[in-house]
C-alpha cells in the first residue's frame, strides 16, 4: 500500500554528498531529503553484507532506529560480466577498505578481458517508515572501456557507457546521466510510491 500521509520530511542515510545531489535532482517539490548531516546525526554505517538489499536495509534500519523518522538508504553496485559480477556489492571498496575511486578504477581496469566489457550498474533503495521496510530497484546496462573519459559524476562513472549512448556517465551532466541512471530508476520508483 502506498504511503497514506507522505513526509515532507526523508533523511537519507548516506554521507555521500555526490548521491544525495544526484537524488535532489530527481524529486519533484514537496519532498525534502536530509542529508545525515544535515539530520545532525554524525555516524558511518558498516555495510557488511554480500547483497545491496541487505546493506541498504541496514543503514536505513540504523537511522530508523536513531531518528523515528522516515528514511531511506541505497546501496549501488557495478557487476562485470567477464569477473562473474566483480566488484558488485564491494564496488565501493574493490581495491580495500579505504581505497579511492581511481584506485578501485584501476583494478578493475587491469582485471577485465578485452574480449568481454559487459557490465551493469544495479542500485537498491531501502525506505523504512512507520507503515514498514520498501524496497525499490533500478539497473543501467552497458560496458567498461579501457581508459577513463569524463571528469563528472564520481565512482566508476569514467569508464561507464551506457547502452544507447557514445558518452561515460563522466561526461554527462546531471540529465543526461539521469536518462539512462540505475539510480534515477530506483529513485523514481521510490517517487511513485509516496505519490501513491
Amino acid at each position: 500500500m502506498p504511503e497514506k500521509n507522505i513526509p515532507s520530511k526523508i533523511i537519507f542515510a548516506t554521507n555521500n554528498l555526490n548521491k544525495v545531489i544526484e537524488i535532489r535532482q530527481s524529486l519533484k517539490e514537496g519532498f525534502k531529503i536530509l542529508s545525515l548531516k544535515e539530520a545532525k546525526i554524525n555516524i558511518e554505517i558498516d555495510e557488511p553484507f554480500f547483497t545491496l538489499e541487505e546493506n541498504a536495509l541496514q543503514k536505513a534500519k540504523t537511522i530508523y532506529e536513531l531518528s523515528s523518522q522516515p528514511c531511506f538508504s541505497e546501496d549501488t553496485g557495478l557487476f562485470a560480466e567477464a569477473l562473474n559480477g566483480a566488484p558488485g556489492v564491494r564496488s565501493a571498496r574493490f581495491a580495500g577498505e579505504n581505497a579511492s575511486n581511481e584506485e578501485n578504477i584501476d583494478k578493475l581496469l587491469s582485471l577485465l578481458p578485452l574480449n568481454n566489457r559487459t557490465a551493469y550498474f544495479k542500485t537498491v533503495v531501502c525506505y523504512i517508515s512507520k507503515t514498514g521496510i520498501k524496497y525499490f530497484d533500478g539497473e543501467c546496462y552497458g560496458k567498461i572501456i579501457t581508459e577513463k573519459r569524463g571528469s563528472k559524476g564520481f565512482g566508476y562513472d569514467s569508464v561507464f557507457i551506457p547502452d544507447g549512448s557514445e558518452k561515460t556517465f563522466a561526461e554527462m551532466d546531471i540529465q543526461e546521466k539521469n536518462k539512462f541512471s540505475h539510480r534515477k530508476k530506483a529513485v523514481d520508483k521510490f517517487i511513485k510510491y509516496l505519490n501513491g
